[in-house]
């Protein structure tokens, strides 16, 4: 994309030799056609004055113009009276092949994946109001480098927040923000390695490869322990050999399942036992629909447990922001990896986001969001009654994501694969397991990004698969 200016004359990197022998001319008209030709300048880009080259190189101003003149009859320049001089788009050299990642497929009918909020739905307009204030009144000393950990601001405003809606026990000093959930699990696991904790526990079903990957890269070993209705099988846990284990008690991922009580006390009992650690990933925690609020695994054992959170799923991935929670002994390793990996977040987001839940439009957007998700969760139910009566769903409770239980015996990939063919996009269960092939047939089925017609229209365009009489 060539670079427009508004109303200045764009500076342009050519070096002369005076010492080298060849006349200036030659010099100059010779990078310029390097230049076009090897892509720096780009068809339609726009050139220096010839007043300003030739200040610029200390030249004289006839000799630019000189030059411009024979590329310009070369038809690699092109001028009209009262404009700039700009570079020729004939000019512009055969662009190689762009190698970008495969897309998506297009689901024309319906589209259930899962784990994407609405993006319509992000706030754009309070964020945009919280970033011009930002801007506005924010001290000079805001546009500096911050403390790694995060701005002060924002982390007591967070720990405000989370022992208001969560019951966190925290203050600003055990707050890290970090740059989404991938980057605060990664500092976590680093320090839970320094630390001397070589094996950590997985969900499974849950990010099985994911987290083994970071777990991997972080010098760790990671281990998939079952979980069942009443959340992680803490007895298999223990026999895991684990020092160490990843959770998400308030909704379970995938399966949609609360932590029970009696599983929380045991959990915590592991860790005390172990001397382990828990760390408590509050995933879909802000939208429940028909059940009582389910608190923080760590306001039980701020101790043993660290929490994380993030605003990919409550505004928008596309903002990178979140923190974790962690007990005083991991605080020190956490704040200095996170100086090594970035020296902190984006500053004047921090501070944005500080100021949206301060304002309580941060609230005002989840009751609007909440809302519109449980009417989505009832048209699906709706539509899973009216076309595939008596089949079983499940994980309802809270978040954007069902679990539906095809018929015994139903093969779960050619299931996906029928339904691609209609247009419609379905993603199965048995993938998020350490041991696919050992899982009943279950579908994940996705509607914070669906919109409700979609899917009604879904759901009727595969029913037939879905209840296992196609």
């Amino acid at each position: 994309m060539a670079v427009d200016w508004a109303g200045l004359s764009p500076e342009l990197l050519f070096t002369i030799d005076r010492e080298s022998g060849a006349g200036l001319r030659t010099q100059l008209e010779d990078q310029l056609r390097g230049a076009i030709r090897g892509g720096r300048l780009a068809g339609g880009e726009k050139l220096p004055s010839s007043r300003e080259l030739a200040r610029a190189l200390g030249l004289s101003r006839g000799l630019v113009q000189d030059c411009y003149a024979q590329l310009q009859a070369e038809g690699y320049l092109t001028s009209r009276a009262g404009s700039a001089t700009r570079v020729a788009a004939v000019a512009r050299p055969a662009e190689p092949p762009r190698v970008s990642a495969p897309e998506r497929p297009k689901h024309d009918v319906a589209d259930f994946r899962h784990g994407v909020p609405d993006l319509r739905l992000a706030p754009r307009e309070d964020w945009a109001w919280a970033v011009r204030e930002v801007c506005r009144t924010a001290p000079n000393s805001a546009f500096d480098y911050g403390d790694p950990a995060g701005a002060r601001q924002l982390r007591e405003v967070l720990a405000a927040y989370l022992r208001r809606v969560r019951a966190v026990v925290a203050t600003a000093d055990q707050l890290v923000v970090c740059t989404g959930m991938a980057q605060a699990l990664g500092l976590v696991l680093r320090a839970l390695a320094a630390d001397g904790i070589t094996t950590i526990a997985v969900e499974d079903p849950g990010v099985v490869r994911t987290t083994t990957e970071q777990a991997n890269a972080a010098g760790l070993a990671a281990v998939p322990v079952p979980v069942d209705e009443d959340g992680v099988d803490v007895a298999a846990l223990d026999r895991s050999g684990a020092r160490a284990v990843l959770v998400t008690p308030a909704h379970q991922w995938p399966t949609g399942v609360v932590l029970a009580g009696h599983r929380r006390q045991e959990l915590l009992a592991w860790a005390r036992r172990c001397d382990g650690v828990v760390i408590e990933d509050d995933y879909d925690a802000e939208f429940r629909y028909d059940r009582d609020p389910v608190g923080s695994l760590q306001g039980l054992d701020p101790d043993r447990v660290v929490s994380l959170g993030t605003v990919s799923k409550s505004l928008a991935p596309a903002l990178r922001l979140g923190w974790l929670v962690a007990p005083a002994r991991l605080l020190e390793a956490l704040a200095r990896g996170k100086h090594v990996t970035d020296r902190g977040s984006p500053g004047l987001d921090q501070l944005a986001l500080a100021l949206l839940i301060e304002s309580g439009r941060y609230d005002r957007h989840l009751r609007r969001a909440r809302a519109e998700y449980a009417a989505r969760r009832e048209t699906l139910l709706t539509a899973l009654a009216a076309h595939v009566p008596g089949i079983r769903v499940t994980g309802l409770a809270a978040g954007f994501h069902a679990i539906l239980h095809l018929p015994p015996g139903a093969d779960e990939e050619r299931v996906i694969a029928r339904a691609a063919e209609r247009g419609v996009g379905l993603y199965g269960l048995a993938r998020m397991h350490a041991t696919p092939s050992a899982t009943a047939p279950r579908l994940v089925l996705g509607f914070g990004d669906t919109p409700q017609r979609s899917i009604e229209a879904g759901i009727a365009a595969v029913a037939d698969l879905l209840s296992g009489v196609e």
